[in-house]
């Protein structure tokens, strides 16, 4: 395999992690989708309890926290992705609605029962959908909700290549009826399903990443694991607009029964 080729999730961690704390996001999304996402969520109230899972440095937590009302616990396996995370809360004045803490999504730490939203943005992928629906249903109330999105083909066929680099990426992409399905066999209600749309992707994911990657490739000149993670990101960006038809991300929200 090709280092441009090469799935993100054999890169040094810690270069991943310096790479995507110099962006906002740290994957497709928007406030106006965050906030159409949430806008199928009800009965939330000032004690609501609400955890954003995977939630990096916090941009669509701290969309949440203005939104939405409740306490937001967002949990991360990076330190330097929280540290962002309360700095942006701190700075948005949102410390006491929104907190973010270490962890890992397959062992959180709350009690079953106890959260009344699960939000997880480009991120579930690292434990797996079905995964990530079976494990996490236990910590939402009856009647909670889960909002999260995924990777999803668009189509039955579609060309080798794009097929290939998923395929190595992530082996759980599936269709969106599929999807679906297996939101209902995790024990809730789909909600709603709705496509990001493309600037989701090219204007807040892969436009902002360009100085960045400037940046990064400067400071670390000489340095080839550096310099293949940026060329993975960018045959990334270049596959996204070659085959943008057959795939993208998805929000997927369900009611737990």
């Amino acid at each position: 395999m090709s280092n441009e080729n090469k799935s993100i999730h054999e890169f040094d961690f810690n270069l991943i992690c310096e790479y995507y704390s110099g962006v906002e996001r740290q994957g497709p999304g928007s406030p106006e989708v965050t906030i159409k996402a949430l806008s199928f969520i009800d009965n939330l109230t000032s004690k609501s309890h609400i955890a954003d899972i995977g939630c990096g440095t916090g941009g669509q937590t701290m969309v949440l926290a203005k939104h939405a009302t409740g306490q937001i616990t967002g949990v991360d396996l990076f330190s330097d992705f929280i540290n962002l995370f309360n700095f942006n809360a701190e700075k948005l004045n949102l410390q006491e609605r929104a907190k973010g803490i270490v962890g890992s999504m397959d062992n959180l730490p709350f009690q079953n029962e106890e959260l009344d939203l699960i939000w997880s943005e480009g991120a579930i992928y690292n434990i797996g959908f079905q995964r990530g629906l079976n494990e996490w249903r236990k910590f939402l109330k009856t009647g909670g909700y889960i909002a999260v999105s995924e990777a999803s083909w668009f189509t039955d066929e579609r060309p080798d290549e794009i097929n290939e680099f998923w395929q190595d990426a992530y082996p759980e992409i599936d269709t969106i009826p599929n999807k679906v399905s297996q939101m209902q066999k995790a024990g809730y209600i789909p909600v709603a399903t709705f496509i990001l749309p493309e600037n989701c992707w090219t204007e807040h994911f892969y436009a902002p990443q360009v100085k960045v990657q400037e940046a990064f490739l400067k400071k670390y000149a000489g340095n080839k694991s550096a310099e293949n993670l940026i060329a993975s990101e960018r045959h990334e960006r270049k596959l996204y607009y070659k085959y943008k038809e057959y795939y993208g991300y998805v929000f997927y929200i369900g009611k737990k029964i």
